[in-house]
């Protein structure tokens, strides 16, 4: 799980002419929503439509309001990074205003939070103390969200272009779901974090009271939403090998 190159994409290197373009127009453009991003924080997805599938994801987000917040997900933190998929976070006051099929397509971060998965890295100039107290912060706020998240690029078995139909993505809500131990640990190794502390300081943050319908790629209540994701990959993976 280390920062992926651009080598690993098909496509000759950026042109001495393409950066110099670049830096000028990122001087000179606004650039607006991309500066509006606050905050990033490393975490994992399970594919809906095979939950033995796990991907590692570093999110970059922003605000829309109070109660709407948007991520982009990339395969790393790295400026070649491959922008992989978004993640959309609302309110349980907004969650409650969905229909029941949409509610399903939703998932929590109680888990993510309260074990550690879920880590907001930080900046090597800031003393942890300090830093622990701005990532409780945001996990105070997060743990309270819904998300809903789409993957377009399935890094982990090695596409090199977005293939096939973007995928519904979950949220880990067990420890029993994934070799969790491995998975975290070595992202920990990289962001010198340890979930373990992380479990032991968070211990006191407030749960919701979740909706029913959440989570429910876990709950065998989206089976036939699952059966149709992977029909729909299936597909499109077929259509994909035939150009």
């Amino acid at each position: 799980m280390t920062d992926r190159d651009s080598t690993e994409t098909p496509g000759e290197p950026v042109s001495a002419k393409n950066r110099a373009l670049l830096t000028a127009a990122s001087m000179v453009q606004d650039l607006r929503p991309v500066k509006h991003i606050c905050a990033h924080l490393n975490g994992f997805h399970a594919y809906a439509s095979d939950l033995n599938r796990c991907v590692e994801a570093d999110h970059f987000c922003s605000h829309v309001n109070e109660d709407v917040r948007q991520c982009v997900i990339y395969d790393g933190n790295s400026p070649n990074a491959r922008l992989i998929g978004v993640e959309y976070m609302i309110s349980g006051k907004l969650y409650a205003t969905l229909d029941e099929e949409e509610k399903k397509m939703w998932h929590s971060h109680i888990f993510e939070v309260k074990s550690g998965m879920v880590v907001m890295p930080a900046p090597n100039t800031v003393p942890q103390m300090l830093w622990e107290k701005a990532e409780r912060a945001e996990l105070e706020q997060l743990i309270q969200l819904y998300g809903k998240t789409y993957h377009f690029w399935q890094v982990d078995r090695g596409d090199p272009l977005p293939l096939g139909p973007p995928q519904l993505m979950a949220a880990f809500t067990d420890e029993s779901q994934v070799d969790f131990d491995k998975i975290v640990s070595a992202r920990d190794e990289k962001f010198h974090t340890d979930y373990r502390h992380k479990r032991e300081i968070r211990k006191d943050i407030p749960e919701p009271v979740l909706d029913p319908n959440v989570d429910a790629m876990w709950k065998g209540k989206s089976d036939n939403m699952n059966a149709k994701l992977n029909k729909e990959d299936g597909k499109g993976q077929m259509e994909a090998r035939a150009t």
